[in-house]
């Protein structure tokens, strides 16, 4: 099942923390954490609610160790305070928003995409996220490593939008050896600890993390600081710490964003999707491939930051763009404002069931 590939792909980056509270679609996620972390030598805690799950990972992450969270679209949006806190204080950490039918508590067995948006934009003020999307329980795997990586990587939440169908999906899953797996491990301080400032960034404009009861003696605030931690209410401080937060993942884009081509060599239109919805592409290409449509598909994998890019270059490259998404119509709109005057149709709906292939052919025929 996809979210048994989602906790075991965890704990093979590395996770031996999770902090978690009940909620359809995600719950085996939680089930399975709380039988393998024991084994590890992890940790499992079942909190009273997810904002008090999300607040634990920030402390467990502080603490030196890898830590996720899952939950669904209510407790996602309960998580979005501390998501801006793990944002401002740059604590690593992983939450897995298993997206159902919304708003509000919706139809919690049913499929949605309708998070997306909300994702890079809950929580309040200007910050910069990563967000993934897989589409099969293999790459529910791999993403997570993936997931764990970047966070490390860069010391940013990262949320990984696995769709209703995607987590409770049954399918083939390939664990690789140990030694197979690239891991990667936040940086730490090596230098004199009275000269350590714990918010003095790298060349990357990401900051050595210390460990709270390490020698390394810091303070961190959800207040705007200067290097050293400490609450800063000047406007310059402010400016000069926010354009860090967020540059450090725009200016590395191109080493964060990952998409995936179909059959574009020659393609004169391209349907773009993500998720669950991408499956339903792939299907509907092939079959108009055999019909004589030059059409290929193009995936989404990250999601936030998004693949400016490569929407640019592909709005160059073909005719015409489609757009497939299970809401009301959400990542067109980025889409929309890279692709200058390309025409772009919406294949989107709120409903609960993915969108079928020869629903998505019948608008390549069209087109």
């Amino acid at each position: 099942m996809g979210n048994h590939a989602i906790a075991e792909g965890a704990l093979a980056a590395g996770c031996r923390f999770f902090a978690g509270y009940p909620i359809t679609p995600s719950s085996e996620i939680a089930e399975h954490m709380s039988l393998r972390l024991p084994q590890l030598g992890g940790h499992f805690i079942q909190m009273e609610d997810e904002i008090a799950s999300s607040i634990a990972c920030i402390g467990a992450s502080y603490a030196g160790q890898k830590a996720l969270t899952a939950t669904s679209g209510p407790g996602f949006s309960l998580m979005l305070e501390s998501l801006g806190l793990a944002v401002m204080t740059e604590a690593p950490m992983v939450i897995v928003n298993a997206m159902r039918a919304s708003p509000s508590t919706g139809q919690p067995t049913k499929t949605g995409q309708g998070d997306v948006m909300q994702v890079k934009w809950g929580s309040h003020g200007d910050y910069e996220i990563i967000a993934l999307a897989p589409w099969s329980v293999q790459e529910c795997f791999d993403m997570m490593i993936d997931a764990f990586n970047l966070s490390e990587t860069w010391r940013v939440p990262v949320v990984v939008l696995a769709d209703e169908t995607i987590v409770h999906l049954k399918e083939k899953l390939i664990i690789p050896s140990a030694d197979e797996i690239r891991i990667v491990n936040r940086k730490k301080p090596k230098g004199p600890v009275d000269t350590y400032q714990p918010f003095m960034p790298d060349k990357n404009g990401v900051p050595l993390m210390a460990t709270f009861g390490s020698p390394f003696h810091f303070y961190a605030s959800g207040l705007t600081h200067d290097e050293r931690g400490y609450p800063d209410m000047d406007p310059e401080a402010q400016l000069k710490l926010v354009t860090r937060l967020n540059d450090k993942i725009r200016n590395h884009r191109d080493q964060i964003v990952q998409t995936e081509a179909l059959m574009m060599d020659d393609a004169e239109i391209a349907v773009l999707s993500y998720g669950i919805s991408a499956r339903g592409v792939k299907g509907a290409v092939r079959e108009a491939r055999e019909k004589g449509i030059k059409v290929g598909m193009l995936r989404l994998k990250t999601v936030w930051p998004f693949p400016e890019k490569v929407i640019q270059n592909l709005a160059k490259k073909v005719k015409r763009l489609i757009v497939v998404e299970l809401n009301y119509g959400q990542i067109v709109h980025e889409v929309e404002r890279f692709t200058n005057a390309l025409p772009v149709e919406l294949l989107a709906r709120p409903s609960s069931e993915p969108i079928h292939p020869s629903e998505i052919l019948e608008v390549i025929k069209h087109v």
